[in-house]
């Protein structure tokens, strides 16, 4: 297949242009390349003639759209129309890249692919927005909402810690968030199956499991040999922020399940990836 990957220069354009160059034709443009929120994007796409489009580009930083909720809705919104209408003229299908922040986190379980989204925050409700484009616009198309993506190609919440950790002994966490660590590689492995099967809709893949911040970090400096820092529990409402996620958001993979696609535990995956980081 002829893939096009918008966002090509972020964490997760770049884990999918690593795993699907071997098999496919791939063109992983960047904001310099293709920025979606011009209205000329649409053709662009066209000329280039995908068979599909893996929409990755997107405002990721959620106190930065919480400070900009129009910003947010022009990137996330506008420019996944943008986006959209390239595909419905080449005719080709999308998987745009959702968050588990199109959920309010009043739930006591996991968020299946059907429960309904009710974002608490404007880089939720610009996702949303995204997501709405796409179901309205397309016949054809994959949804794939994830969470708390950490890998090697960007500053991470795991990154922050780590590097916090060097110089401070005692580190204050959130324990009330709670959430679904994801590593890249993992997400962009399930990505790369799904779009070989033909079978649209909607899907959460996340590593399986749930963490919260407060043991996300403990995991990661006990995987680093940092067992020195203390960890210090404390509530979302001690951790000022411009943004308010929502507290409890983890997604189930049922939908991926079904058709035999699976992502390993967090705890194998953070493992993996901190070996890199902290070798030895």
């Amino acid at each position: 297949m002829r893939i096009l990957i918008t966002g090509g220069a972020g964490q997760l354009g770049r884990a999918l242009a690593r795993r699907l160059a071997s098999s496919h034709e791939v063109l992983a443009l960047g904001k310099r390349d293709l920025d979606v929120t011009r209205p000329e994007a649409g053709g662009k796409v066209v000329r280039l003639r995908p068979d599909i489009v893996i929409h990755c580009a997107a405002w990721t930083d959620v106190d930065g759209c919480a400070r900009d909720p129009e910003g947010a809705y022009l990137v996330n919104g506008l420019g996944t129309r943008n986006v959209v209408l390239g595909c419905q003229q080449a005719g080709c299908p999308m998987v745009y890249i959702s968050t588990n922040e199109v959920f309010d986190g009043r739930s006591t379980r996991p968020y299946y692919e059907y429960d309904t989204p009710n974002p608490v925050n404007p880089y939720g409700r610009s996702k949303l927005a995204g997501e709405q484009v796409v179901q309205t616009m397309l016949e054809r198309f994959y949804i794939v909402r994830t969470a708390w993506l950490f890998g090697c190609d960007r500053e991470n919440f795991v990154t922050k810690i780590l590097t916090r950790a060097r110089t401070a002994r005692r580190l204050d966490v959130v324990v009330d968030e709670v959430g679904s660590p994801t590593y890249v590689e993992d997400l962009a492995a399930a990505v790369a199956k799904l779009i070989e099967t033909g079978v649209y809709g909607i899907y959460h893949f996340v590593n399986s499991g749930q963490a919260s911040r407060f043991e996300l970090a403990l995991k990661a400096l006990e995987l680093c040999g940092r067992r020195d820092v203390q960890v210090r529990p404390i509530r979302l409402a001690e951790y000022r922020r411009a943004s308010t996620p929502p507290p409890y958001s983890v997604l189930a993979n049922l939908a991926g399940r079904a058709i035999g696609i699976e992502l390993r535990p967090w705890e194998e995956a953070l493992a993996e990836y901190l070996r890199q980081l902290c070798p030895g």
